[in-house]
């Protein structure tokens, strides 16, 4: 029956105390198996007045989004074609790579490839997966594309995964897995 303690300075709202106590007990239940009911996690919270390092007053720093949030808020930003919204979440030496090995480095040179391929595309999300390391998280989203093809017919069904890599608030990578050369291959 492990328990985690974690000693915070107060100020930390509700939600990322809540997302920090839920990795906590995802990482003890993965490294250890513990069953979830069998794991016990705290957060201690010390008065800012209380607390110092380096001989100096602390207060707490806003953390970054949720990466998930991240990834969520890109996706509908370029489902918006709010380009420069979509641009906020990136690196600057973002790049993402596509179906077929096309790599890009700008939204820009993303659109013109995918200009040809369909006049519209959405996502229908099944799931997300937050992979946390020591200095960015692994996003995994899936489910399946939705859309117009060139010629105005419709599609939908066609599996999709896409995985971030999420650091400092802002998006250093994009891999993309999907099905819609195979659909556009047999007539959609």
């Amino acid at each position: 029956m492990p328990v985690i303690r974690v000693t915070l300075i107060e100020g930390y709202d509700e939600a990322v105390r809540d997302r920090l106590l839920e990795g906590y007990s995802a990482v003890t239940r993965t490294v250890l198996g513990a069953v979830p009911d069998g794991i016990t996690a705290v957060i201690d919270e010390v008065k800012a007045a209380n607390y110092r390092r380096g001989n100096q007053r602390k207060s707490p720093k806003a953390p970054p989004p949720a990466p998930e949030q991240i990834v969520r808020d890109f996706l509908a930003a370029m489902e918006r074609r709010d380009l420069a919204a979509a641009n906020a979440f990136l690196a600057a030496d973002f790049a993402m790579v596509f179906p077929g090995g096309a790599r890009f480095t700008t939204l820009d040179e993303l659109i013109a490839w995918a200009k040809p391929r369909y006049q519209r595309v959405g996502k229908v999300y099944e799931r997300f997966d937050t992979v946390p390391g020591m200095d960015h998280a692994v996003v995994y989203c899936y489910g399946t594309l939705e859309g117009i093809w060139p010629d105005g017919s419709a599609f939908a069904g066609i599996r999709f995964i896409d995985r971030f890599t999420v650091r400092s608030g802002h998006l250093l990578d994009q891999a993309v897995w999907n099905d819609l050369a195979e659909r556009m291959s047999d007539g959609g």
